[in-house]
């Protein structure tokens, strides 16, 4: 007879408090080693200086020519086509608050690391000394000629949705905000797969949306544009559930959370948080870093076969098994070391992917729901079930399929400057991406990226 399975140890709160620190314990001391986290390298052949000739003066002139007649010949000529600014006032980083532009630096190097790896996407960090919404969208504008496109991070709510919305407006090239459209592409693909695996319709099931800041108004938005029912959400801020006519909620204030606020919560439903729990379908919270943030006694009141999204970082708003516990049947986190990771990588580096790879001139929300389908569609084939609903970040052949996913939506709604075959771009992508990761790889094994010092010896520093 064989022996019956040890039950694996459920690690203890204060095991998992310290596990959560310890990043951040290590990530001054390695961010001093190396000095920052990204470079510029060449692409082009260097065999002698002679080869400067070609590549700078005198024939540079020849190409710069070319641009002046045409100016979308910057995409052919230069890198453009693959440049991406990531730019941030420092206003809303992480959940640190208003730092300023120079401590949101690490962040947006850490941003563009993930766009070259994930993506194989040139990323830079573009931090402005600047709070005024129409300063950053006018920095914006003038340093488009230079980039293919947008990804603005970091930036407080209700601005950033202005912000937003009038650079995609005024640019020619896409324009991102990573805090909503990044979240709401993520959430909706894991909601897509959480409801097929407990057999229920999303479109006609009740979700709650917790915390109303950029993340989940955005993710609002998605979910109505994939066709939920405005009046199935219910979505709860500092002050309880929103519904029609709350007083404090304003048009002149946050015209987007007031539009909102006119569309869900059919039945008008009033109260704090745990009101909103009751006979919930699915629950995605993006608000403050628990534990305790939820209660199990609420996740109690919930629907049968009830989904939990606890995307706070870096302690979901309830731990997992206290979710499950409770009742529900899938819970996801933004944690790597539980199971059901959300994660907005595995959403901007594709997606730029796809619209860099067409010259797309905007990123609208269809193209992040097209996105959603196939990460679903990804992790359904291979192999889904209640723990393991997403692809994961090492699942790299997810990248060059979303990517083409997001460039065949381009092409569709007539935002392309260039249609490549879906076969084509997905060549493209997969070799630029494979490029990005066996660079780092070779980097690392010639030792011209330095391995780093003992973890004992960095947190004695």
């Amino acid at each position: 007879m064989s022996k019956p399975k040890e039950e694996k140890r459920k690690p203890t709160v204060e095991e998992l408090l310290a596990k959560a620190k310890k990043p951040s314990q290590l990530a001054p001391p390695l961010h001093r080693f190396y000095g920052g986290k990204v470079q510029i390298m060449p692409k082009c052949a260097v065999a002698s200086p002679d080869d400067f000739a070609i590549w700078y003066t005198p024939g540079v002139a020849a190409a710069c020519k070319e641009i002046q007649a045409d100016k979308d010949k910057s995409f052919e000529l230069t890198n453009r086509w693959n440049y991406v600014a990531v730019v941030s006032d420092g206003t809303r980083v992480l959940g640190l608050g208003d730092i300023g532009p120079e401590a949101a630096m690490p962040v947006m190097e850490g941003k563009a690391l993930l766009f070259k790896y994930l993506g194989g996407v040139d990323a830079f960090p573009v931090c402005l000394r600047t709070k005024d919404p129409e300063e950053i969208i006018r920095a914006c504008e003038l340093i488009e000629p230079t980039f293919g496109g947008i990804n603005l991070e970091d930036i407080e709510k209700p601005k950033c949705f202005y912000v937003l919305e009038k650079a995609r407006e005024r640019l020619q090239i896409p324009v991102w905000h990573d805090d909503q459209q990044g979240t709401a592409t993520v959430i909706l693909a894991g909601l897509m797969n959480a409801f097929k695996i407990v057999g229920k319709k999303p479109k006609e099931s009740l979700i709650t949306l917790v915390g109303a800041g950029a993340a989940n108004l955005r993710t609002a938005y998605v979910l109505i544009r994939w066709g939920i029912k405005p009046g199935n959400i219910l979505l709860v801020d500092t002050k309880g559930i929103i519904y029609p006519g709350r007083k404090d909620i304003t048009k002149e204030e946050d015209s987007w959370k007031y539009e909102l606020a006119q569309k869900t919560n059919a039945e008008g439903r009033k109260g704090d948080i745990a009101e909103a729990f009751k006979d919930a379908d699915a629950v995605v919270a993006a608000s403050k870093p628990g534990p305790g943030t939820i209660k199990p006694e609420w996740v109690k009141t919930m629907a049968d076969d009830a989904i939990i999204f606890a995307c706070a970082n870096p302690i979901p708003e309830i731990w997992p098994w206290e979710a499950k516990e409770a009742g529900a049947r899938i819970v996801a986190t933004g944690r790597s070391d539980f199971p059901n990771q959300v994660n907005n990588s595995l959403g901007f580096p594709a997606i730029f992917r796809g619209v860099l790879d067409v010259k797309a001139k905007t990123v609208t929300d269809d193209m992040c729901i097209a996105a959603a389908q196939e990460l679903a569609k990804f992790a359904e084939e291979r192999g889904m079930h209640e723990e393991n609903i997403l692809p994961r970040m090492e699942e790299w052949e997810v990248f060059p399929r979303e990517a083409v996913a997001c460039a065949l939506k381009s092409i569709d709604q007539g935002v392309a400057r260039v249609k490549p075959s879906k076969q084509e771009l997905y060549e493209k992508a997969v070799a630029i991406i494979q490029n990005a990761r066996e660079s780092v790889k070779l980097l690392m094994k010639e030792g011209l990226i330095r391995k780093p010092p003992p973890e004992e010896k960095l947190l004695k520093q």
